[in-house]
């Protein structure tokens, strides 16, 4: 859970069995890997980043999957956030942050790095692929309009055209498909409510029309082609499906499903999401998705509000297993994508600047739930709020700054103390503490530190009366199980309830399924004794052992 992240080679002829076997081609400890290119003309040397000599920025490197052999190409001494490279495999472009906090995009030549395109810290852009002529870059960027649009950058007049912007003009770019042969741009995609994808020539236009009839009501997602182009990876999800993969054969329209990713999930038995909008009380349209329990009449229910974590991020129309769990407890889910979510434009996103815990973003949770509760959808007295990370602050915020609105609250890795999550930033993040400063601030600043104590729920940890479970990993790098041992033993001296489960072999979030089985298991319990939702009581041995394993006795908590 330490987010030590490392490179493996797998043994193909392994890859049947339970365990294949596995090769650590990076084996330093303490160090994050990356990829940054994988050259189909090279594919057995890769060039990769290693922050082994410095923790804050990435090396990089040319590895041979083979050999574990490690050739340093660039030592960077430039600060450097991100490499990419061309087709053939050579390090041609730079990113990182400006001293204003902006962003910049260089080229790499013999005699240093060149800027060829910036955009100030409010924007973005950023370099994506090369095109196949070698002396144009693919970027996305927002610096000249409000949505994420692709560009076509060319290096050496350093001019860009637009390339295309979401034809719709609702949300930003989303994602770029390109040809194995001949390295051409075929298709794009866009997350509106749902997935669009626009082909860019006839032959791939014909191929999505036969696979829209042949695969209704599902979101496509053309994962990859074979070098000649024929055959493609075809990849599908919706609300009530996790996932299925096919084989396309494009010269016979013929298509064959490899697999599916839960087989034993009926997507009969899971509930549909709806795609919804609200008004914020500032007059703001906030787009949401709704999940209503079976069976049910959509009349006054438990409801749970599950706001993503980031918060730079945004919830996705699909299969969400927290969300199927909970609809199948009996509860109403609304996953509102408030402002300082991505994907909806510049303003959008930084509509949400500053907002944190008392400010607009947290505003945006509460009136979704004075949506529902007008819409006769929500029980007002059987209100819950449950999230990771930002979601997880977001509980902790709704519970201390809100108390009325909710009956109780679950916050998974989530901040109680924006100034000492500010202070702990892991270091491979150090290209993002200009970002954090503008949409959130900075704790040395007298008034941003003023802001920042009133917006920390721990702050106001006096305020929360609905029942409380925190869980953390003991190993998270991002938000330190400080954040959740101060809470809980703050909520612990006020005399409010609170659970609390730490796993010591997770991070930021929960990855072994014995973990996750126990967590689930405690979170069902826990949202049916102050929500009323349908509880199982009955569960393995095994699970029941975990979760008095991660369940910790909050009178032994302690804080430095």
């Amino acid at each position: 859970g330490n987010e030590n992240f490392h490179i493996y080679a797998v043994e193909a002829k392994s890859l049947g069995e339970t365990s294949p076997v596995t090769r650590d081609l990076t084996p330093v400890e303490g160090i994050t890997a990356m990829i940054y290119s994988v050259p189909k003309r090279t594919p057995n040397h890769i060039i990769i980043g290693l922050n082994e000599r410095n923790p804050q920025f990435h090396d990089v490197y040319r590895l041979d999957l083979t050999t574990g052999e490690r050739t340093l190409l660039i030592q960077n001494d430039e600060n450097i956030a991100l490499w990419t490279t061309d087709l053939d495999g050579n390090v041609r472009i730079g990113y990182r942050q400006t001293l204003e906090g902006g962003h910049e995009i260089l080229a790499v030549q013999k005699d240093g790095l060149t800027p060829v395109y910036t955009c100030r810290i409010e924007e973005t852009c950023v370099p994506i692929r090369f095109h196949q002529d070698g002396q144009q870059v693919y970027l996305i960027s927002n610096r000249d309009g409000n949505l994420i649009q692709l560009e076509l950058l060319d290096l050496e007049s350093q001019q860009s055209q637009v390339v295309e912007v979401d034809p719709e003009n609702q949300v930003d770019f989303g994602a770029a498909v390109f040809s194995e042969a001949t390295d051409e741009l075929i298709a794009t995609s866009y997350v509106g409510d749902r997935i669009r994808i626009y082909p860019q020539n006839d032959k791939i236009a014909a191929d999505l029309a036969f696979l829209q009839q042949q695969l209704p009501d599902v979101d496509i997602v053309l994962q990859s082609l074979t070098m000649d182009d024929r055959f493609a990876l075809i990849g599908t999800r919706s609300d009530v499906n996790p996932g299925s993969t096919y084989l396309f054969d494009r010269s016979t329209q013929t298509l064959e499903k490899l697999y599916d990713d839960r087989p034993e999930l009926p997507s009969e038995h899971l509930a549909t999401m709806q795609p919804i909008r609200y008004t914020a009380r500032d007059g703001l349209e906030i787009p949401a998705y709704l999940t209503l329990p079976q069976g049910v009449d959509p009349v006054n229910l438990p409801v749970i509000v599950m706001p993503h974590g980031g918060p730079w991020a945004r919830d996705m129309w699909g299969y969400n297993p927290f969300t199927q769990f909970l609809a199948n407890r009996g509860y109403a889910i609304l996953q509102p994508n408030f402002r300082g979510s991505t994907g909806y434009g510049k303003a959008f996103l930084n509509a949400g600047n500053n907002e944190w815990g008392t400010g607009a973003m947290q505003h945006d949770l509460t009136d979704g739930v004075q949506y529902l509760i007008d819409a006769g959808i929500a029980d007002p007295e059987r209100v819950g709020i449950f999230g990771g990370s930002y979601g997880g602050y977001a509980t902790l915020a709704g519970l201390a700054f809100t108390p009325d609105i909710y009956a109780a609250g679950a916050s998974m890795v989530g901040p109680s103390n924006l100034i000492t999550l500010l202070k702990s930033i892991p270091p491979y993040w150090e290209s993002m503490k200009a970002t954090f400063a503008l949409r959130l601030g900075v704790p040395d600043d007298p008034s941003d530190r003023t802001r920042l104590e009133a917006q920390s729920p721990l702050f106001s940890a006096d305020q929360i009366q609905a029942p409380l479970m925190v869980v953390q990993g003991a190993n998270d790098p991002r938000v330190k199980q400080a954040e959740s041992d101060q809470i809980v033993a703050a909520l612990r001296d006020n005399g409010r309830p609170v659970e609390y489960l730490i796993a010591p072999d997770e991070g930021h979030g929960f990855r072994k399924e014995i973990n996750s089985l126990a967590m689930t298991a405690g979170l069902e319990k826990f949202l049916a004794e102050h929500l009323g939702g349908r509880y199982q009581a009955e569960m393995s041995s095994e699970v029941q052992a975990q979760l008095e394993k991660l369940t910790v006795d909050i009178d032994t908590v302690t804080v430095n």
